[in-house]
């Protein structure tokens, strides 16, 4: 079995040098309006209950130091992660300075800042990722000591804090194969908070009073002799109270692998809808409906670049299946949906260029 730490962006060596070359081009040829423009690889998205919508910004890593990352490239440390605000009209960085591992040279590719969620009037909370053993932050500058932590932040005092190591609590319990942490998306019910670990395999519940459970753990699956991880990416509280989990799958990203799990405590998780590709977030709309993200729709190892797609995932006799509501999209990530309107962050695998386009839903 080949072991990709960086799963939660998975696209191979190949594919990044791609990315290098044609990212602003594919970026300019979005067909939808642009709400926000010039983030460095983008990751999910959600809206504040006042109107703002945050994006993650998992930064252009940096000057080093610089290790072999996951894809065995060069990738290097910097604290150029962020997290930008979209409200009225107006785009702004209101959290700056969150480590960032990028490509050496190049920034592309990052893993940083992955997901985030409003907290009340003037805070934020947001998963950083890492993809590696937690126990190389203890080689990486101070700032890389919050790598593969839930943070929060303050806007009005620029105040930050970790809530919660979960890049430890996957070291002490390591559930599938050896350690390695990686927590991507996130969200809040009630007085706790719910974060995918893509390195981890693992779905984990954190509170901010203290401690940390596993929800979930995410099995391999048997191919060709060996086996590819699952690498969960998303985690949404769906209509009907359950935990909804997406799946990127690891190497070789395989066309058609990746399911949408369900996951209530206490209990195994079940497939709730299968047949996806390399898929990194969902939402459900008002009425219930469920919208996925599929970064690449022929499969991150498939040879082009990663063009993805929103598709919509409805119910008939026989089972799941889904449908396409915008396609064609370069290196789709996160999706949050408002007013009727699915808000796409592009471009996710790009130091420089990302946007955050709006695609009509009706």
């Amino acid at each position: 079995m080949r072991r990709v730490p960086m799963a939660v962006v998975g696209i191979a060596a190949s594919l990044l040098a791609i990315a290098t070359t044609v990212p602003e081009e594919a970026a300019a040829k979005q067909s939808f309006p642009v709400v926000a423009d010039g983030l460095h690889n983008p990751r999910q998205l959600n809206f504040a209950p006042g109107g703002g919508l945050f994006v993650a910004e998992a930064g252009q890593g940096g000057s080093g130091p610089c290790f072999t990352g996951g894809e065995g490239g060069e990738v290097c440390f910097g604290t150029t992660g962020s997290v930008t605000r979209v409200r009225n009209g107006m785009q702004r960085r209101v959290v700056k300075g969150l480590p960032s591992i990028g490509d050496k040279g190049t920034g592309d590719s990052a893993l940083g800042p992955a997901d985030v969620v409003s907290l009340s009037a003037g805070r934020i909370a947001f998963t950083v990722g890492l993809g590696t053993d937690p126990a190389n932050r203890r080689a990486m500058p101070r700032a890389g000591r919050t790598l593969a932590t839930l943070m929060a932040a303050n806007l009005r005092t620029g105040h930050r804090h970790v809530l919660a190591d979960l890049g430890r609590h996957e070291a002490s319990t390591n559930p599938v194969d050896n350690p390695d942490s990686d927590p991507t998306g996130l969200a809040r019910i009630g007085d706790r908070f719910v974060a995918t670990d893509s390195g981890g395999n693992t779905l984990v519940s954190a509170r901010a009073s203290g401690g940390m459970h596993t929800l979930a753990v995410f099995p391999d699956t048997p191919f060709g002799g060996g086996s590819f991880q699952a690498v969960p990416t998303d985690v949404a509280r769906g209509p009907d109270g359950a935990l909804y989990v997406t799946q990127l799958t690891g190497f070789p990203f395989l066309k058609g692998a990746a399911n949408i799990y369900r996951v209530v405590p206490g209990m195994a998780p079940t497939v709730y809808a299968s047949g996806l590709t390399n898929v990194t977030s969902l939402a459900f709309a008002p009425n219930g409906a469920l919208y996925v993200v599929q970064i690449s729709d022929e499969g991150l190892a498939s040879g082009g670049p990663p063009i993805g797609s929103l598709l919509r995932v409805a119910r008939d006799g026989s089972g799941r299946t889904t449908e396409a509501v915008a396609s064609g999209l370069f290196a789709p990530y996160g999706v949050a949906i408002r007013h009727g309107s699915a808000y796409v962050s592009v471009c996710s695998v790009c130091a420089d260029g990302g946007q955050v386009v709006k695609i009509p839903l009706g």
